[in-house]
């Protein structure tokens, strides 16, 4: 259980609406009722695909967000499948991208969440290269718009993130910071991440976990071009019961949310919070507690 400190932060908190498991609709309301300030909502298939909403659905759905006294803290963007390690998937997925983000700037964010896969060690192998190459356009066409594609942490050591978003031009690729992510697969410091990424974080995941294995191979995890991970639902049966790590609600887990909070502090990170629940089987109460939790920082 993390102890609080002495400490005090102002950040804006957020929920994902679809963790909820209760449609858009129910879940925008049931946002209010918990007590978050903001939302961040899936876009990418669906009702909110940007392919499924004109210009006039952009404003309704924007206008309903707005009268229920929310902000959209950032669009999630995933597109799963090794994220942009395949060089012959890439140029379908930076156009879906592409269009996401649009989506964002029409709803009121400029961020969209997403996974690019795992960074590979080996910076000239023909893997990174993809991914480099795809981010490289994705960054430019980010920054053009005064937008951000925001890359979730956990996959790799934020050392080597950082490498990854030093070789491009611009950081209209960043970060989306998820503590949770790092301690329970990698076993990576999030408050040392924090400092590490720091002229990159623009959102952050507020999630809890326990790494249970000594040694966790990432690519199981989240799969690798060529290696057969585990599928969406399996992750989430590993970290509901499974052996290798566990989510937890805030403030059960791993993550030293007082030291962590400090150091987004220290960063000068004055973003969204959003609170994240993909286990469990009473997500709305793990969300509020989730809230009281952070709120017990202000």
């Amino acid at each position: 259980m993390t102890e609080l400190v002495n400490i005090k932060v102002n950040n804006p908190i957020g929920v994902i609406v679809e963790s909820f498991g209760i449609g858009l609709n129910e879940g925008l309301k049931k946002a209010v009722e918990v007590g978050a300030e903001g939302v961040q909502i899936y876009a990418v298939s669906g009702e909110t695909d940007p392919a499924n909403l004109s210009a006039s659905a952009r404003r309704e759905l924007k206008d309903r967000i707005a009268s229920l006294g929310l902000t959209i803290s950032a669009l999630c963007g995933d597109l799963g499948g090794h994220g942009f390690q395949d060089a012959e998937a890439n140029p379908a997925k930076i156009e879906k991208s592409k269009r996401i983000l649009e989506l964002a700037l029409d709803l009121g964010t400029n961020i969209v969440t997403t996974h690019i896969g795992i960074v590979p060690e080996d910076a000239n192998s023909p893997i990174y290269a993809a991914m480099q190459s795809s981010c490289e356009e994705l960054s430019s066409y980010a920054s053009s718009m005064g937008a951000y594609f925001a890359i979730e942490t956990g996959p790799e050591p934020a050392a080597r993130l950082k490498s990854f978003l030093d070789s491009l031009t611009t950081n209209g690729v960043s970060v989306n910071f998820d503590p949770a992510n790092m301690v329970m697969v990698t076993g990576d410091d999030p408050v040392q991440g924090v400092y590490l990424l720091k002229d990159y974080i623009v959102h952050t995941h507020a999630k809890d976990g326990i790494k249970l294995a000594a040694e966790i191979d990432p690519r199981v995890v989240y799969g690798y071009l060529g290696f057969a991970g585990m599928s969406h639902d399996m992750i989430a049966d590993m970290a509901s019961d499974g052996p290798l790590f566990r989510e937890v609600p805030l403030g059960e887990g791993s993550v030293p949310f007082d030291r962590y909070l400090k150091a987004l502090q220290d960063i000068g990170y004055n973003g969204y919070l959003t609170i994240e629940r993909e286990v469990g089987h009473r997500p709305e109460e793990d969300i509020r507690k989730a809230v009281e939790f952070l709120r017990a920082f202000r």
